[in-house]
């Protein structure tokens, strides 16, 4: 059996593996990585010889770390890397190459049906119900949207949010508020098989499931990186941020939304905490737009987004898509019992 792992931002590692009642009896590891002393891949494959098969990520890894002596030298990948490979040529993990993927991208919604939608096409891919899917969000309304253990109060100034019309809603994953105006964001969701990212931390688990869009963003000419733990930037400043949840069901839903050309005074007016991050870094009443997509691509966000998903195409199995008549019934409910509910948008005050 075989089993690859490409590290995002390194090499690709492979691992071809025997097995006999229940353990390895056989392992050898290849890929265009670098190692020194290269005596050292003999010991990594001995090292998982005699492992049961059905051995975790940290198991395996702590068994060739402990093989490698002092002076070895990993360039472009890890141990890590290898329990990785393992994991997947006996099963326990899946590549993209194994999954055929839905793009969605349909007309504008409500700020709460985004969230209701990004639940309930999570709980079908976990389900199984539904293929894995990256959609991509067109906003019905401008929106504040905080992470699920965000303090209400501290993040967002009602005053500025109902002098701007700017609707609150509380997402189901992580992470820090984002700010919305129908037009100057691009954010998608990718949902996946827990499979995908088997044995992943959370921290590398973002690297690999960005590493398609930082790849598209590189198709337009931008030099952009993962920025750990959840950011995407370039040379010239940050472009994007995710956030991540993993649902019990099997799915791991990964959301992201990009700066296309955001009105920085207006922003400031609503959210709290950007008041207090840039106090010290002298902003001026002349800089009133953050817009790295547009002047860093010359385009339109149309064309921006039909690009993202031309790469996304290219690099893998796709179909369109489009939400199914039980996934939508299950967003409103949710909308109707979570996200339009006070309770549920002030559940941390």
């Amino acid at each position: 059996m075989r089993g690859e792992y490409k590290v995002p931002g390194g090499k690709l590692v492979a691992v071809d593996v025997e097995v006999a009642d229940g353990r390895l009896t056989g392992a050898a590891v290849s890929g265009d990585f670098f190692l020194e002393p290269d005596t050292a891949l003999e010991d990594i494959d001995a090292a998982l010889v005699g492992q049961p098969a059905d051995a975790g990520v940290a198991d395996l890894t702590r068994v060739v770390s402990a093989s490698l002596a002092d002076d070895v030298a990993m360039v472009g990948f890890s141990a890590e890397a290898v329990a990785i490979a393992v994991r997947r040529a006996l099963g326990h993990a899946t590549r993209w190459e194994d999954h055929t993927f839905e793009i969605v991208h349909e007309g504008p919604q409500s700020p709460a049906m985004h969230m209701a939608l990004d639940q309930s096409m999570a709980e079908a891919v976990g389900a199984g119900t539904r293929r894995p899917t990256l959609r991509i969000w067109e906003w019905g309304a401008p929106a504040v949207v905080i992470g699920s253990f965000q303090s209400l109060s501290n993040e967002v100034d009602p005053e500025g949010a109902q002098r701007h019309g700017i609707t609150v809603v509380r997402r189901i994953s992580g992470g820090g508020a984002m700010f919305i105006e129908p037009g100057n964001t691009i954010t998608y969701s990718l949902t996946v098989p827990a499979s995908l990212v088997e044995g992943l931390s959370f921290e590398r688990s973002y690297a690999f499931l960005d590493d398609w869009v930082i790849g598209a963003l590189g198709d337009l000419g931008i030099e952009a990186r993962h920025v750990p733990l959840n950011d995407i930037a370039s040379p010239a400043g940050k472009i994007a941020g995710a956030a991540q949840k993993r649902l019990a069901s099997g799915a791991v839903l990964h959301h992201v939304t990009m700066a296309y050309d955001i009105d920085a005074m207006k922003m400031l007016e609503v959210l709290r905490i950007g008041r207090e991050k840039i106090s010290d870094k002298g902003t001026t009443s002349a800089n009133k737009r953050v817009d790295p997509l547009r002047s860093q691509t010359g385009m339109a966000r149309a064309d921006v987004i039909t690009s993202f998903k031309a790469s996304f195409r290219a690099r893998y199995r796709t179909v369109d898509g489009e939400v199914t008549a039980a996934e939508r019934a299950r967003a409103e409910d949710l909308v109707r019992t979570r996200f339009d509910t006070p309770e549920w948008t002030a559940r941390v005050p």
